[in-house]
This record gives structure tokens, C-alpha cells and sequence, in this order.
């Protein structure tokens, strides 16, 4: 299984997962494209998300990595699960609210992985790629777990702050993605 796990595969399959979630949040294209859309670019990029998450677990070696791994794993697979029933759910008002839990439950996971990740490379030092990588993702962390809170939906249906959901999300995704493409091996040139 660890010939199909590779970091390049896992650094590419996060960074396409993060595009598709930064251009569904966007400011401005869920009102342009409307809210389907942006749900379904979600749903198909949490999907990447997940394999990527899988080989990070994968290749993870045990300890401390191997845990903020298996959570961020966790937290992906929740994500599947919110995204999926957002786009089931954005046609049936009344469901809305049960896309909330597993959100919030992924990225909560997604925080407590980038905590231990950071914990794992340290405080301090900032001519490692892995730090400002791991500093970078807990970034997109934090801003997930704020897209997180602003989405929560009350009885009437209504989200807390939509706005703040997005752009929440939006951050968070262009986090991943910078972080992803920090720690994606380069090709020797000589």
C-alpha cells in the first residue's frame, strides 16, 4: 500500500483539494454560482482531500506524526460526510442544520491535527520548510474551525454568519494549499 502513498501524490492531492474548496468559497461565486455549486466543488474537493489524508497517514511515521495523521484522517472523512450532505441537504432548507456536526467535528480534528503538528516540528524555527508548512497549515486550520463556528445553523435554517463560513474557508483553503505545495518534493535539477 505504501508504493501507492507517496508524499508528491499526497502534497498534489491536497493542493487540488484545496483549490476546489478555495474556488467554491471565493468571495462572491457561492452568490454568483449559487450555493449548489459551491457545495458539489466541496464535496469533490474533500474527496482529494481524504486520499491525500489517507497517505498521510500512511506514510506517517509512529509517534506524534502518526497521530496528527490519523486525526487530520478523522476530520477529513467528517468533512466527506458534511459536504455530501450539503449538497443533499441545500434543497431541503429544513436539513440544513444536520450538515453542521460533522463540519464542525472536521474541524475540530483538523485543529487538533495541526496542533500536534506543529508540536512535532517546534516552536521555533523558521528556516525549516516543515515548520513554516506546519505554522502555515495550522493557519488553514484555525480559519476552517472559524468557517466552522460562523456555519452553524439555527432551527430557522439560517447560518450564523454565511459570510464569515466562507471566507473562512476560503482562507483556510489557500493555507492548505501554499502548505501543500511548501512540503511537495522538487525534482533534482542536476
Amino acid at each position: 500500500m505504501t508504493g501507492v502513498a507517496t508524499l508528491t501524490r499526497q502534497c498534489w492531492l491536497f493542493a487540488i483539494g484545496s483549490s476546489f474548496f478555495a474556488l467554491a468559497t471565493v468571495p462572491g461565486f457561492p452568490s454568483v454560482a449559487g450555493a449548489g455549486a459551491a457545495n458539489v466543488l466541496c464535496f469533490i474537493g474533500s474527496w482529494f482531500f481524504t486520499t491525500a489524508a489517507w497517505m498521510q497517514y500512511v506514510l506517517a511515521p509512529p509517534g506524534s506524526q502518526w497521530w496528527s495523521a490519523a486525526i487530520q484522517f478523522m476530520g477529513t472523512v467528517l468533512f466527506n460526510v458534511s459536504t455530501g450532505a450539503a449538497v443533499w441537504a441545500h434543497a431541503v432548507l429544513a436539513e440544513r442544520r444536520y450538515v453542521w456536526a460533522p463540519d464542525a467535528a472536521g474541524s475540530l480534528a483538523f485543529l487538533l491535527s495541526g496542533l500536534l503538528a506543529v508540536m512535532v516540528v517546534g516552536l521555533w524555527s523558521p528556516k525549516s520548510v516543515d515548520w513554516q508548512a506546519s505554522w502555515i497549515n495550522l493557519m488553514g486550520c484555525i480559519a476552517f474551525e472559524v468557517s466552522a463556528l460562523a456555519a452553524f445553523v439555527r432551527t430557522s435554517g439560517v447560518t450564523v454568519d454565511e459570510w464569515l463560513s466562507n471566507f473562512g474557508t476560503f482562507v483556510g483553503a489557500l493555507c492548505f494549499l501554499v502548505a501543500a505545495l511548501l512540503v511537495r518534493p522538487r525534482r533534482s535539477t542536476a
